[in-house]
């Protein structure tokens, strides 16, 4: 009777439900403001505009799902090849985000970190980015990090370029030294990558970060996405068993 009392334990084991997965740290790319734009009859600029208001809802909506860090892909290091209107008009449209969104949700808690380059900005935005960094620093709601002017092979050679300023040996390059010399070396892992709009593609974001993250593609346009639709990617996200490699 003990040995068949075993066999039953061990088949209810592998047939219990696994732990659900959690995301605590997701991250997004926002796509679909211009094809949003588009079907309205609306200029580009409005479906960017309209991209602000959901990158609103979304990160309030965040902390209550259990993401306690969020990262954004806003602006890449091949949009500069836009039309030079378009980027015109997104560098104002990201300096009013900062003066105005940003600040509320500094009164909400949210710590607001930019990763990306910074030398090709003008120095207003560049002062906007490093005072709203200063003034969220001690926030501890969520975690809300913006990469613009960013590109993951970009960041992934800036870090060897460190490596070798920094005189290091062959021997002493590993995993933790290259991570160190990344954009945000405090990024954490995303859990969950969201990309919308329905494309599937990674678009040279986190290309590091991501190595076992989960993706998932909504066919919803970045503009029309919020509470609702974030609920539903974690909760899709909770369903997943990750192996990270393993079995």
């Amino acid at each position: 009777m003990a040995i068949l009392d075993r066999i039953k334990g061990i088949r209810r084991a592998d047939q219990a439900t696994p732990e659900p997965s959690t995301a605590t740290c997701v991250a997004i790319i926002m796509d679909g403001n211009s094809r949003w734009a588009k079907q309205r009859g609306l200029p580009t600029l409005s479906g960017h505009h309209a991209g602000v208001r959901a990158l609103r809802r979304t990160v309030e909506a965040a902390p209550d799902l259990g993401i306690r860090a969020l990262t954004v892909y806003a602006f890449s290091t091949e949009n500069w090849t836009r039309p030079e209107d378009e980027v015109s008009g997104l560098m104002d449209l990201f300096a009013r985000t900062i003066q105005r969104e940003f600040m509320d949700l500094h009164r909400q808690g949210v710590r607001i970190r930019f990763i990306g380059r910074r030398d090709r900005l003008s120095p207003k935005l560049l002062q906007l980015m490093t005072d709203m960094e200063e003034r969220t620093k001690d926030n501890e709601r969520i975690d809300l990090f913006v990469a613009f002017d960013y590109g993951g092979r970009a960041e992934i050679v800036d870090a060897c370029r460190r490596i070798v300023e920094d005189g290091l040996r062959p021997d002493e390059i590993d995993e933790t030294a290259i991570r160190s010399r990344l954009a945000a070396a405090e990024l954490p892992d995303p859990d969950l990558v969201i990309r919308t709009s329905g494309e599937q593609r990674v678009s040279n974001f986190l290309l590091w970060h991501a190595a076992y993250a989960e993706y998932s593609f909504p066919d919803v346009l970045w503009p029309d996405f919020g509470a609702e639709q974030l609920q539903q990617a974690v909760s899709e996200f909770a369903t997943r068993r990750r192996r990270f490699g393993g079995r």
